[in-house]
């Protein structure tokens, strides 16, 4: 053999296959302390994402107990070892249903029940994550039937993430939130086969003798069924995948979008909101009022950058008017409402603000303004604009119900209710 590609042999530093197959059944068992450790390893890493701390969960990672069962899935089915297999998914189911409990335990007593961006990063698994189980779960092996086994196993705890989708599928269950439960559930059914996957595909690669050579039939059988629980797994990882890239793709160029075209005069971009999913985009300017027909004109523009499904909102933090435009404006709502005032009848200020507050209690002063609205066909209706004056926390004054009020108290429909701080 070349020496270049003697380099990459594995013989000379291979583990006797006696001492990591034995090494590998010592981690499958889940009882006495492995069980406690996994309890406090849940804890841990609940706690991490309760309070969004990522080194407190890479900490419950390094403790888990979790790769055993599922390295001794892979190992059995690679030479096949019948007892071990039944051991292995006895012990996995065993050590699955006892996380998931102990997080949903924690979880339903925690007073902080936000998703953070920890538990959220557990939700929406695809095929990137299958990746990272396969090749995570293939260096684990190689590990673990080497003599140089460093650091890798540590290394392959915090890249497959075990602990945080259990503890997160258990937020989903103590929440009711189903969306995370069965995203992070998925999650960690993903790790799970594809460890087991790679784990087995070692196996074979490193040419491990087989256990039981009477019914090579039945193990053939064995690793079909294994074969298409693998299959069933990536199927819908792909999908999200590919749904991920789409979004992804969206957001660069919605992105390209704002910086080339969103653009008005005297005016500055305040804040962008970009949602991938329902392919919107919203905009908030402030500075000078932007007209409906510029807004009309960059709507026409997404086409432009392919994005033909994609809407735009254009929104105002603030506004300001030209010197002559205010000048103007007053001068018209002084006319409009000298007008008006002489067709409303007389309206008793004081016994519509006593009533109002104790509508709602917060309203602390209001301005009353007689209108005329006057459309194309040259119709008239007179109507009212209510400036009512609230604290900065206005959130629990009821809009609709003080303009219905207002209208019925009034007599007309026309009213402009303003709510300002």
């Amino acid at each position: 053999m070349h020496p270049f590609f003697e380099k990459f042999a594995l013989h000379h530093e291979k583990e006797d296959y006696v001492d990591t197959i034995n090494a590998i059944e010592k981690g499958v068992v889940f009882t006495g302390t492995n069980l406690w450790v996994l309890i406090i390893a849940i804890f841990v890493a609940s706690l991490g994402l309760n309070v969004n701390s990522t080194a407190v969960i890479i900490g419950a990672m390094l403790i888990s107990p979790l790769m055993g069962p599922i390295m001794g899935l892979g190992l059995s089915l690679g030479i096949y070892n019948v007892p071990l297999l039944k051991k292995s998914g006895y012990n996995y189911a065993i050590a699955t249903l006892v996380a998931l409990t102990t997080s949903t335990i924690y979880f339903l007593v925690s007073p902080i029940n936000d998703a953070h961006s920890e538990i959220l990063a557990r939700t929406s698994p695809n095929i990137y994550d299958v990746l990272i189980a396969f090749f995570g779960g293939g260096a684990g092996m190689l590990a673990t039937a080497s003599k140089q086994k460093g650091n890798v196993v540590t290394g392959v705890a915090i890249a497959t993430a075990l602990m945080p989708p259990l503890c997160t599928a258990g937020y989903g269950l103590a929440t009711q939130q189903w969306q995370y439960f069965f995203g992070a559930f998925y999650l960690y059914f993903i790790n799970t086969v594809f460890i087991a996957f790679a784990t087995y595909v070692v196996t074979r690669l490193l040419k491990f003798p087989l256990v039981n050579f009477n019914d090579i039939k039945k193990f053939k059988s064995h690793q079909r069924v294994a074969g298409i629980l693998t299959l069933l797994t990536v199927l819908p990882s792909i999908y999200f995948g590919y749904e991920m890239i789409k979004e992804n793709h969206f957001e660069k160029v919605a992105n390209t979008f704002i910086d080339k075209e969103a653009h008005f005069p005297n005016d500055y971009l305040l804040q962008k909101k970009i949602e991938p999913k329902t392919k919107k985009i919203t905009l908030v300017f402030g500075g000078a009022k932007i007209s409906n027909t510029a807004i009309e004109q960059l709507q026409h523009k997404l086409n432009t950058y392919y994005l033909p499904h994609a809407t735009v909102t254009v929104m105002q933090g603030f506004t300001y008017l030209t010197e002559n435009d205010a000048i103007k404006n007053q001068q018209l709502a002084l006319l409009l409402a000298d007008a008006a005032q002489k067709k409303q009848p007389p309206v008793d200020k004081q016994q519509l603000f006593k009533e109002l507050v104790a509508i709602s209690p917060h309203v602390s002063s209001i301005e009353l303004y007689a209108t005329e609205s006057i459309y194309t066909d040259s119709s008239t209706t007179n109507g009212y604009t209510i400036i009512a004056t609230t604290p900065k926390n206005n959130s629990s004054i009821d809009t609709l119900t003080l303009k219905n009020w207002l209208q019925q108290k009034l007599q007309t429909s026309s009213i402009n209710l303003i709510i300002t701080p």
